[in-house]
């Protein structure tokens, strides 16, 4: 059974930055492949990075340029790198198995300004 937990979620002020990982349980590494959603306060959950329909990694617009995707050579760990943090990337950040419906718990990012 897959399981996904994320972490390093936390508040900064504006400008700042944060590092959020999620960590994959019971699943080969090759299989390993994960997007990253955010879902701010009454709205939708958003897809923010992760591989496209092309199979390429891409980034939201909204993100771009500022966020990046890392991840552990040795383990199912994605890391989701976010600088220059706007108030508008508040939001409770997810993880997901691509092309699953296995999620994360989620971890709260708050950015005053």
């Amino acid at each position: 059974q897959v399981h996904l937990v994320e972490s390093g979620g936390g508040s900064v002020q504006a400008g700042g930055s944060l590092r959020l990982s999620c960590v994959a349980s019971g699943i080969i590494l090759s299989r390993c492949c994960m997007d990253w959603y955010r879902q701010a306060p009454g709205k939708e959950r958003e897809w923010v990075a992760g591989i496209d329909s092309a199979g390429m990694l891409n980034y939201d617009d909204s993100v771009k340029g500022r966020f990046t995707i890392s991840k552990d050579n040795g383990k199912c760990i994605r890391y989701l790198n976010m600088n220059n943090l706007k108030a508008d990337d508040t939001a409770m950040y997810y993880c997901r198995l691509c092309g699953s419906s296995d999620w994360g718990q989620g971890t709260q990012v708050t950015v005053s300004s």
